[in-house]
């Protein structure tokens, strides 16, 4: 790693050094928190979690091959250096941006309040027709995830994409100065986190906190159909791509033309895009494409990607090319063709937005449809009106069966009773449609569980979606074991 010295580290985190031997100027390999992740030459940083005291395996890192570790605990009888500071989770973003100054590597960062994952693998997936990408995996979007991503850039990488996420004030600012972007996409202003945040406003105030620490010479995209981002102004001088559906956009899709559960395609319009000036020539461009992914919020998705690649001085022929080879995320809208039945596992986290983006995709379906659908976290004190507001939308739409799982939801069973005129024993009313729906309520998600072999029939389509915390990757595990 570039200038990852174990001097320059201990200066970076502001450390004290001990047991240097002969590795002042050896260069570190890697770093990690993971002691099961050390390899030849790691630095291994100890850290103290809920659960696991990281100091407990620092002569195992060292067995394995590390070549020194930081910590907050003097080792006992220590196999090798160490770097004492006071917090290793401090540490380990001090280092992070200190390695981040020594690379000239583009980095587009992104937030949002939805999608932010699928616009990195849009993202990603086309840059990567021209560019050696390195992208987030998993949920590595925070102040620990960030820090250890960029981390992991190397020489042979060109552009890195980061996926930066935030629950509260100054955490995006700290992100910031970690990451440095270059490019920063926003992909909505939604009703995430509210319990910290209060209010969309304030969600925009932390979000936009992204540009604290961009490149003076950085550019931004933003959703332009997004009420909130499409008033911001000019940010370093430069006035925002903005990308969308509507005509007064920068980038926009016509002819949209949707394909159920297996994806679309439309016609991406390239207005008026304040590019460099080597790229000039792709304005007013019409780029006919294929969106592999189901769901009208992938054409978003397609739209910041085109937008990114834009800037970056990408053909159209390689954007259209990374739109349409770009591939789902397991636990994010992933559709999965099991022989008796298809699944959208899409339960890796939930709010009220992509909740009902949700919903419409699964109202693509030809098949009877049922939406598995859990607790919301992080909604504040409006958490029960938006779950009673999510359960009416679901069995207003195309939904044949709703199931409502956690105690939260049951304010989502109560929203949908008040559209679907349930029995008191809960069998089957007559919805406002004219068409026969069914609604059941689960406390627990275990409960859940046992009671699915009676539920489910072969041929179904079923959404699975709740907050992380909800554990519904069970719910597919038993879905698959089918």
């Amino acid at each position: 790693m570039k200038n990852m010295t174990l001097t320059q580290i201990t200066k970076a985190c502001g450390g004290k050094l001990f047991n240097i031997g002969n590795y002042t100027d050896v260069e570190v390999a890697g770093v990690v928190i993971d002691s099961r992740m050390v390899e030849k030459d790691s630095l291994f940083i100890a850290t103290v979690g809920e659960r696991v005291d990281g100091h407990n395996y620092i002569n195992t890192a060292f067995d394995q091959g590390a070549i020194a570790v930081v910590c907050e605990k003097v080792p006992v009888d220590a196999k090798g250096p160490y770097i004492l500071v006071e917090d290793s989770f401090t540490a380990l973003k001090s280092i992070a941006k200190w390695y981040r100054m020594q690379l000239s590597i583009k980095v587009v960062g992104i937030t949002g309040s939805v999608g932010k994952t699928s616009t990195k693998e849009f993202i990603s997936s086309v840059l990567a027709r021209k560019y050696n990408v390195l992208k987030t995996e998993g949920n590595f979007n925070n102040e620990v995830g960030l820090p250890l991503t960029v981390l992991k850039i190397r020489n042979n990488h060109e552009v890195a994409v980061l996926e930066m996420g935030i629950s509260d004030f100054g955490e995006m600012h700290r992100l910031s100065e970690i990451a440095k972007p270059d490019i920063c996409v926003i992909t909505n202003i939604g009703q995430c986190h509210l319990e910290n945040l209060g209010s969309r406003q304030g969600i925009l105030k932390a979000k936009t906190e992204i540009f604290d620490f961009m490149s003076e010479t950085g550019r931004v995209c933003i959703n332009g159909d997004d009420d909130m981002l499409a008033r911001l102004g000019e940010v370093k001088g430069n006035k925002p791509v903005k990308f969308g559906i509507s005509a007064d956009n920068d980038v926009l899709a016509t002819n949209i033309e949707t394909h159920g559960l297996f994806g679309s395609t439309c016609d991406i319009h390239i207005n008026n895009v304040n590019l460099e000036s080597n790229s000039s020539d792709k304005t007013d461009h019409i780029l006919q494409t294929t969106i592999p992914l189901p769901g009208g919020h992938m054409v978003l998705n397609a739209l910041a990607a085109t937008s990114v690649g834009l800037l970056l001085d990408m053909s159209c022929e390689e954007i259209v090319a990374g739109i349409a080879t770009v591939q789902a995320v397991g636990g994010r809208s992933n559709i999965i063709r099991h022989d008796k039945w298809t699944i959208i596992d899409d339960c890796y986290n939930a709010n009220p937005v992509s909740m009902k983006a949700a919903i419409d995709l699964l109202g693509m379906a030809d098949t009877k449809k049922l939406a598995i659908l859990g607790d919301m976290f992080e909604l504040g004190n409006t958490e029960e009106a938006l779950h009673n507001e999510v359960g009416k939308y679901a069995i207003s739409g195309n939904v044949d069966l709703l199931i409502c799982v956690g105690k939260l939801s049951l304010h989502m069973y109560k929203g949908a009773t008040e559209i679907l005129n349930v029995n008191t024993d809960g069998s089957l009313g007559q919805s406002d449609l004219n068409k026969k729906q069914e609604l059941l309520y689960f406390e627990t998600r275990n409960e859940l569980i046992t009671a699915l072999p009676n539920i489910i029939k072969e041929n179904d389509t079923i959404l699975v979606k709740a907050s992380h915390g909800m554990g519904f990757e069970e719910v597919v595990k038993t879905l698959l074991q089918g």
